[in-house]
């Protein structure tokens, strides 16, 4: 933290280096050719990709702390994971395990499942999921559509849970369910006897999503009424907040691509960049993302700190810079003119990317509303 009290909102020496390594195995294991090729199969997620990254480079336990096998980092350094994951649209379920999961988890008492959960999760040899719908915000009731019963030392969950991210594979599931009125967190194998999963078509194939469906399931308790509902929302804010790095991510990339080609495509016999009027959209677009990237370095700072205003960074966060990367994404189309709607570009890549994530865990007027109300805003009339 600076003197003036506020955080740093700069890159520290191992956060570049953490970006320096994962952007060069993402060269070399996900170019967006790789991504469309991926993308026109039945395997969205890239297996082996996500195995390097959470495995080898060690990353799915980024947020884990050491004495579970975890890296024992911080938002920061998860926050960088992700402007790279979002910058390359790589296909691997690190918000959903890493950070999702791994956040509930960590909210959650100490105990034989949770510290079980999170050192699979560590090292990489269990993916995981927070089964919630993805479009979730951070102070979003309780979910009421799991509920569960005593079943031995454990409970037997019913249900179901539509739009839940990694659904597909998550070999570990954190579970929101009501037992007696009260809510509880459970944690359920992926493998567990009468649980189905049923894929969902969704806007961003890089990011598949799915419906769970629960007929008496057994689960283990993570939490119970004490301590469930605060979990939640810890997950939720840490996944919301950390969120906007990876839109971040999204939106320099697109305008990377949209200044490159502005520079090399020629019209009346000079550079369409030269022209001032698409000069000017795309410095407009960079400012746009400088504003961003602030706002996201303020969120990720405000939760490695505990900030008190970490509620209110990640409202502001995500209420700025999902637009931004829409917009940019929108702009990188529109400036390749018409090969940028064609699929053998990477263009929709990132608009996909950018459409789907401007609706995970709340919508950008969903999170003004929270923030109008966070900082006692009277409201629109």
């Amino acid at each position: 933290m600076s003197e003036s009290g506020m955080p740093s909102l700069l890159y520290g020496e191992v956060e570049e280096d953490l970006r320096a390594t994962l952007r060069e195995l993402l060269r070399d294991r996900c170019g967006w050719h790789d991504v469309l090729a991926r993308i026109d199969t039945d395997e969205a997620y890239d297996d082996g990709l996500w195995k390097a990254v959470a495995a080898e480079v060690g990353l799915a336990g980024l947020l884990i702390p050491e004495e579970f096998g975890g890296a024992g980092a911080g938002p920061r350094e998860v926050a960088v994971v992700l402007e790279e994951l979002g910058r390359a649209v790589a296909p691997v379920p690190f918000l959903a395990s890493a950070v999702l999961a791994g956040s509930a988890l960590l909210a959650c008492p100490a105990g034989e499942a949770r510290d079980g959960a999170l050192r699979v999760l560590a090292d990489g040899t269990r993916t995981g999921t927070l089964a919630v719908t993805a479009s979730t915000w951070p102070g979003a009731a309780f979910p009421l559509s799991v509920t569960g019963a005593p079943d031995g030392p454990g409970l037997s969950l019913t249900g179901a849970v539509t739009g839940v991210l990694a659904a597909d594979r998550a070999e570990l599931l954190v579970v929101p369910v009501i037992v007696a009125g009260e809510p509880h967190l459970a944690l359920v194998a992926g493998d567990a006897a009468n649980l189905t999963r049923r894929a969902v078509t969704s806007l961003d194939a890089t990011r598949p999503v799915g419906e769970l469906t629960l007929d008496q399931v057994h689960g283990r308790v993570l939490a119970g009424p004490e301590h469930a509902e605060a979990a939640f929302g810890h997950a939720l804010r840490y996944g919301a907040a950390l969120l906007a790095s990876e839109q971040l991510g999204v939106a320099e990339q697109a305008l990377a691509e949209a200044v490159a080609y502005l520079k090399v495509r020629h019209q009346f016999g000079r550079p369409i960049g030269s022209f001032q009027a698409l000069r000017h959209r795309a410095a407009d677009l960079w400012s746009d993302i400088a504003a961003a990237r602030a706002a996201a370095r303020y969120a990720a700072a405000c939760l490695a700190e505990d900030s008190a205003d970490a509620a209110v960074a990640t409202a502001l966060a995500q209420a700025y810079c999902g637009d931004v990367a829409v917009r940019a994404a929108e702009e990188c189309v529109q400036m390749h003119g018409g090969i940028g709607f064609t699929w053998e570009h990477p263009a929709h890549l990132y608009l996909k990317r950018a459409m789907a994530s401007s609706l995970l865990l709340g919508t950008s007027d969903r999170h003004r509303a929270t923030l109008g109300t966070l900082v006692d805003l009277p409201p629109a009339i």
